[in-house]
């Protein structure tokens, strides 16, 4: 149960934080930005730990279970970024592709509340509860992903790509963080 509430934990100070994080700015920002972010991870560590500095010895399996919560909910959304936009120049239909994510809107809070839940099931030691979150998202994105009402430039075709790249590589994000703290 610990581990389930310190994963919680990490990822609503992540999320307060990356709310807050510019999406476009100048370097400055953004590295402030980041600076920030660790500093807030620095207090919450400090503060769940109970001792402050001298509680890290004791409590070192907590703050790891804390820093790979957040490297799994803040980390999967660059990559699955970056992987999206690796597919979107391979399609022949790349405009459409990347005009399918306007169609999909809150995709980042969702894949980011998506690894939160995967890393906390997988952590917590119930692997079923990603079919839980899998199934939940499949049904809530079913009829976007099958709406004749989208615009006339985007395919559902492109859409249904999205959607299926998105979440294979967050979830596949989320396990890979879980799984390297539970191998140790």
């Amino acid at each position: 149960m610990t581990a389930l509430v310190l994963s919680l934990t990490a990822a609503a100070l992540v999320l307060a934080v990356l709310a807050w994080i510019p999406k476009s700015g100048s370097n400055l920002e953004i590295a402030v930005s980041g600076v920030m972010l660790a500093c807030l991870a620095a207090v919450g560590v400090l503060l769940l730990v109970g001792n402050g500095v001298a509680g890290w010895a004791e409590h070192w399996w907590d703050v790891l279970l804390l820093v790979a919560g957040a490297l799994a909910v803040t980390g999967g959304g660059p990559l699955t970024t970056s992987v999206l936009a690796l597919a979107d120049r391979r399609s022949t239909h790349a405009q459409s592709t990347q005009k399918a994510g306007e169609v999909l809107r809150g995709g980042a809070l969702i894949g980011a509340l998506e690894r939160l839940a995967v890393y906390a099931s997988l952590v917590s030691g119930w692997p079923e509860g990603i079919a839980i979150v899998l199934a939940i998202k499949g049904l809530a994105r079913y009829p976007e992903l099958r709406s004749p009402d989208q615009p006339a430039s985007v395919t559902p075709q492109a859409v249904a790509e999205r959607f299926i790249i998105g979440t294979f590589t967050s979830v596949l994000w989320a396990v890979t963080c879980a799984g390297l703290l539970r191998s140790h």
